[in-house]
């Protein structure tokens, strides 16, 4: 310690640490102890400079909807696997969902996706499964429509209103909130894509349905004590003239002026929260925007900082 303080005031170099003790007792003729146990000696006496990082516990799976964070409700995660091209054969493209607590995977493997046959596939995934609480995408235009307009309600955005499935967009080139449909779109392309080799589309297909089979009764547990589920109307086909109502939530991080981007708009939310994430949930019928901050330190404070008017014109949808 003596050695420590006189290194510290009088040390050309300016080093005090474990390794320049050391190389001052071996420049001295002395036996070093170990820079580990000179660590040791240091830390029992508690001069360590730096702070120890103070590691926080990671909020609750859908922690940003205090419905899914609490268990209570259920959230389908979607997204596409892009840039997979049979030999000597067609461009692939994978439409993935994951939900939230069940864990109940989903991947259906196909020449590129339009818009329509996006909607048609997840429709029929839910027939099948039954009608999740939330549905989560990312900014693709299949998703949430072009982003060249105002105020556009997809046709994707219309279908889940219309069943009474809250939309929820991630922020735009944000890791985290996807992650765990990242996580399922490796696990398929490393036991699906890349296990096997698939001379067509068809025996792809084939390949992906067992494996999804097997990972459903893998997670058959998970499923059976997830929420309830509500199954789809018979006969249900979306009425995309229909005027829509409901809520859309969208996650975005706030600019260095406190503002977001959303429907193609920019919003003021609070000066004194930039660079942060919010929730912006836009609600159909009262024709207003809510603005609520996000804290991962503090998932469980979401206070509501700004309530705006907005009314979506309601025009007709181009099919």
């Amino acid at each position: 310690m003596e050695l420590r303080h006189e290194l510290k005031t009088t040390s050309d170099l300016g080093e005090y640490g474990a390794a320049a003790i050391v190389r001052a007792l071996r420049a001295e003729g002395a036996v070093a102890p170990s820079e580990r146990t000179i660590n040791r000696i240091l830390a029992r006496h508690g001069v360590f400079d730096a702070a120890r990082r103070i590691r926080r516990p990671a909020p609750p799976p859908g922690w940003y909807l205090p419905a899914c964070a609490a268990g209570d409700a259920e959230l389908d995660s979607w997204d596409f696997v892009e840039g997979l091209v049979i030999a000597q054969g067609p461009e692939v493209e994978v439409l993935t969902v994951i939900a939230l607590q069940s864990g109940l995977p989903g991947a259906w493997p196909g020449l590129p996706y339009t818009a329509v046959r996006t909607l048609d596939t997840l429709l029929e995934h839910w027939r099948a499964v039954g009608v999740p609480d939330y549905a989560q995408f990312d900014n693709d235009t299949r998703f949430q429509g072009p982003h060249q307009h105002r105020d556009v309600i997809s046709r994707v955005m219309r279908a889940c209103l219309q069943l009474q499935v809250v939309p929820v967009f991630a922020p735009p080139r944000e890791h985290g909130f996807q992650n765990r449909l990242e996580n399922f779109n490796g696990r398929w392309q490393s036991k699906v894509w890349a296990r096997f080799h698939h001379d067509s589309l068809d025996t792809l297909q084939q390949c992906s349905a067992r494996y999804i089979t097997a990972a459903r009764v893998q997670v058959s547990v998970r499923t059976e004590a997830a929420p309830p589920r509500r199954s789809v109307p018979p006969g249900f086909i979306p009425d995309l003239q229909a005027p829509p109502q409901g809520r859309i939530v969208f996650l975005r991080r706030t600019t260095d002026t406190g503002t977001v981007s959303l429907l193609q708009h920019n919003f003021l939310v609070d000066p004194a929260w930039p660079h942060r994430l919010v929730r912006c949930e836009v609600d159909l019928d009262a024709h207003c925007i809510r603005f609520y901050r996000l804290r991962r330190r503090d998932p469980t404070a979401q206070p509501l900082v700004r309530e705006v008017a907005h009314h979506v014109p309601m025009r007709r949808f181009k099919e």
